[in-house]
């Protein structure tokens, strides 16, 4: 029986010399069983026919079992279902995929493929190379410098009239007033500014109370919008075809940052109708200031496979960091030494993606306020917001100038009487 064994093991392929050690051994020890001990390791032996060949589509029964089992998990328990299918999502090693995805397109491509894989890259997302400064594809070394190309002058002309434009190329995902410390993440789908922005230490100080204990309702409040205001704010999903640099919708101050190192989870608009507090979950970060109205936040979210966010006036910031995973959050504030902030100007260049993401957009303004996008719109850099409409000097005279002449002819029609 030993010998027989020793022969089926020669035409059978066990996969390490300890497997085929452990069988010799079994079927040594008890020679009946070693058929059976054959089944177990490989496929079945009958010695009248010889090694068997495993049936071919033998996996197809068991696929379609467990199939079947999740559609009907879905149908009866479909909250359940969604449950478990986000957080198994939320436990997938996407960081390490990025990380990986962004080495990969930073490598310099041979000459006969470099052409060829821009050329797809531009065909499959719809890429308009006509904007682009250089529109000579054999120029790009890699994917990553692609992604990041700049624009020709006057591509994107910023919208002079209105306060508020838009800061990247991209969709409006969704926008609103934030009610109760609260932001609408699709339409029903709600997420806590108070987790969104963190603790409100560059207004309160350190000292401030711990967030943790704090409601949303309390959170807004510590922010202290002023009489007449109210905070809104607005979201921009960035495709890879898109331009992935952005730039300021403001005049504003920075005067602090916060970068919260959390998860990459995708932020294609089907996610975030499925994945709730998805903001709040990914790696973004908040930078914090005022404008003209009070409180601006301007915040880029990272995604699966947008590990890289650079901040042209940040240039300590480093995203996707294994270092930095375990840490709740990294701050820096502007305004150190006596400083009173970092200025940027509405349009000027802030960042940039290595691949699409997102940019949201939290700001106090009058109450009076109105978005003049809609969601689900194509929206380009520097297109007018809102209806916050700039008030030029010529009109303020104007209206001057009126009010003046109004206030003289009733001066000289009660003059007329008294005299």
């Amino acid at each position: 029986m030993f010998n027989m064994a020793t022969s089926m093991l020669c035409r059978v392929r066990l996969s390490s010399p300890a497997v085929q050690r452990l069988f010799l051994t079994l079927c040594k020890s008890r020679p009946g069983n070693c058929n059976n001990v054959l089944q177990v390791f490989h496929r079945p032996w009958s010695e009248s026919t010889g090694f068997k060949p495993r049936r071919k589509g033998w996996w197809r029964k068991y696929l379609g079992i467990t199939v079947g089992v999740g559609v009907a998990f879905a149908v009866v328990l479909p909250k359940k279902f969604n449950q478990y299918v986000e957080s198994g999502y939320k436990k997938l090693p996407l960081e390490s995929f990025s990380r990986l995805c962004g080495r990969l397109s930073r490598v310099e491509m041979w000459d006969w493929l470099q052409v060829r894989v821009l050329r797809l890259y531009v065909n499959m997302f719809k890429v308009d190379l006509s904007e682009a400064e250089d529109e000579d594809l054999t120029h790009y070394a890699s994917l990553s410098e692609f992604f990041r190309r700049p624009l020709k002058p006057g591509a994107r002309p910023i919208d002079e009239h209105h306060e508020l434009t838009c800061p990247s190329d991209g969709k409006i995902l969704h926008f609103g007033v934030v009610q109760d410390g609260k932001l609408e993440q699709v339409k029903g789908v709600t997420y806590s500014l108070r987790q969104f922005f963190g603790h409100s230490t560059w207004i309160n100080g350190p000292l401030t109370n711990n967030m943790h204990y704090q409601s949303d309702e309390e959170y807004y409040d510590s922010l202290h919008i002023r009489p007449g205001n109210a905070l809104y704010y607005c979201v921009i999903y960035l495709a890879p075809g898109d331009y992935h640099r952005f730039h300021s919708s403001v005049d504003w101050t920075i005067t602090f940052r916060r970068h919260f190192p959390g998860k990459l989870l995708s932020v294609r608009p089907w996610i975030a109708e499925c994945v709730k507090d998805l903001f709040n979950y990914n790696e973004r970060v908040v930078y914090l200031g005022t404008w003209k109205h009070g409180l601006f936040s301007y915040v880029p979210v990272g995604a699966t496979n947008v590990g890289s966010i650079k901040i042209y006036c940040d240039e300590e910031l480093a995203t996707n960091k294994a270092e930095n995973k375990r840490k709740e959050s990294i701050e820096k504030s502007f305004c150190d030494g006596g400083s009173s902030g970092v200025k940027v100007k509405k349009g000027e260049m802030f960042g940039e993606f290595n691949m699409g993401s997102t940019v949201v957009l939290v700001f106090e303004a009058p109450q009076d306020f109105q978005f003049t996008c809609e969601s689900g719109q194509q929206v380009k850099c520097g297109i007018a917001m809102g209806n916050d409409e700039i008030v030029s000097d010529k009109n303020n005279n104007k209206i001057m100038s009126a009010e003046n002449k109004q206030h003289k002819s009733w001066f000289e029609y009660i003059k007329s009487f008294v005299v």
